[in-house]
């Protein structure tokens, strides 16, 4: 099995870029997904390996106190493969010190939450972590009300409520500024962040909640940040690929492709790791970078996920095989484009990366994974967009597919109005040109034909 003591038997290039026994826990993550554990832990592990500092994470699973203890096993080490084209590379990561089950290690998580050492929170538990209400974009209370009615000291169910206490106790107890940082595909992720966590503050019983508030604005800071590492679903192929290489078993390998990037509003109240070292971008504004991706990349994932499984195709690499999957993805690309701001990269040179990347043969990125949660992810992806679009009077014929594909997979469909009612889209659902447009789209859909 792979810990830290059967590491040191690997050849150095399969071994981790720092030694874990070396690392302090001063970062606090919740989500202990595959996403993290190929993007902002080896961001973190350069870092620490590159300027010596010890900058340790310490992982908290919402949910899943079963990956917590087979992490934990593993003393927090865990394999991750870079699918290339050109042949996979695999090596073993070691910037995860320690793992912790929310609701079970409560107590442990908001030690460190209060911990002068910790001074960064990171975030990744996907758009519905949040509690957002759809229709106010603030925190939708009624999801959080037993963790408003619980004793704060307890095992809260949600993340919002866990952090929010986990602050409050900080600022009453006078530590250090922190910056919580969330890495979810949201628009203005810091702003959602920074609203939902205020808004449990003032919606608690907390007889402090107005000091608290007025500290934490002094003193937390949440900045805006942009992701992107396409990292599929791990199957039993993967762990079996992962044994092969190591000679170790590994339970909790993931895999991604080479390509990753991080962009982050330079507006931190506290230290943090130097992500700059291993290619971060720290900018002013991450608005146009946000959206670029929101609405390029994963709004094109989106698309591709509907249409393909639609077509009965599993993976974006064989939608990419059919003789659609370019032109859809440079179609979306070119439609949507007129709606992003200045300042990012370009959308042509955008499109073309795009194509390369889900055209690597070596990922097997899965349509369902790409598709859940959809009536979430296409708030931000398509709808905002879209609306534009269709304000300034432009043709909309690549979001019309893709909402004619997203509709069919929710199962029957009754009616497209009630659908986009459905997902806070009311102004959508009357636009009757809209709803006959996307309407009209089904029936080519449900016969498995693709028309661009």
């Amino acid at each position: 099995m792979l810990n830290r003591t059967t590491v040191s038997r690997l050849a150095p290039g399969l071994r981790p870029a720092v030694d874990p026994a070396e690392l302090r826990p001063r970062v606090v993550h919740f989500g202990l997904g595959a996403f993290h554990r190929a993007h902002q832990a080896v961001y973190t592990e350069r870092a620490a390996a590159l300027t010596g500092e010890p900058w340790g994470i310490v992982a908290v699973a919402p949910r899943s106190a079963q990956t917590v203890r087979a992490l934990r096993e593993q003393d927090c080490l865990y394999s991750l493969t870079e699918r290339r084209p050109d042949g996979d590379r695999c090596r073993v990561v070691g910037s995860v010190v320690d793992a912790l089950a929310m609701g079970p290690d409560a107590k442990a998580v908001d030690a460190l939450l209060m911990d002068p050492a910790v001074t960064v929170v990171t975030l990744t538990v996907t758009e519905k972590g949040y509690q957002r209400s759809p229709v106010s974009g603030g925190l939708d209370t009624s999801a959080v009300a037993a963790d408003l009615a619980a004793d704060p000291d307890g095992p809260l169910t949600t993340v919002i409520g866990r952090l929010a206490a986990g602050l409050a106790a900080r600022m009453r107890a006078g530590a250090p500024p922190v910056s919580v940082v969330s890495c979810d595909n949201m628009a203005d992720n810091g702003g959602v962040l920074r609203r939902v966590v205020e808004d449990f503050v003032r919606a608690s019983n907390w007889p402090d909640r107005a000091r608290v508030l007025e500290r934490m604005a002094e003193a937390v800071a949440f900045p805006a940040t942009v992701v992107d590492r396409i990292v599929p679903a791990v199957g039993e192929a993967d762990r079996t690929g992962a044994l092969a290489t190591l000679g170790l078993r590994d339970a909790l390998p993931v895999t991604a492709e080479p390509y990753r990037q991080w962009v982050l509003e330079d507006s931190f109240a506290a230290p943090r790791p130097p992500w700059e070292h291993d290619g971060a971008l720290f900018v002013p504004d991450v608005t146009p970078y946000q959206l670029t991706k929101l609405r390029l990349l994963n709004g094109s994932h989106s698309a591709l996920a509907y249409v393909g499984t639609a077509a009965g195709l599993t993976t974006i690499a064989e939608t990419m095989a059919a003789q659609w999957g370019e032109r859809l993805v440079r179609a979306l690309c070119a439609e949507v484009a007129p709606t992003l701001p200045a300042g990012g990269p370009d959308p042509a040179g955008y499109a073309d990366d795009l194509v390369a990347r889900f055209r690597n043969p070596a990922m097997r990125h899965l349509l369902r994974q790409i598709g859940s949660d959809g009536s979430l992810k296409i708030q931000e992806r398509w709808l905002p967009a879209l609306r534009e679009l269709r304000a300034r009077g432009a043709g909309t014929p690549v979001l019309e597919l893709a909402l004619a594909a997203w509709a069919l997979s929710t199962g029957p469909v009754t009616s497209v109005r009630d659908l986009l009612s459905s997902v806070g889209a009311a102004d959508l659902a009357d636009d009757d040109a809209l709803v006959t447009a996307v309407t009209q789209r089904l029936p080519a859909l449900r016969a498995g034909r693709v028309e661009i």
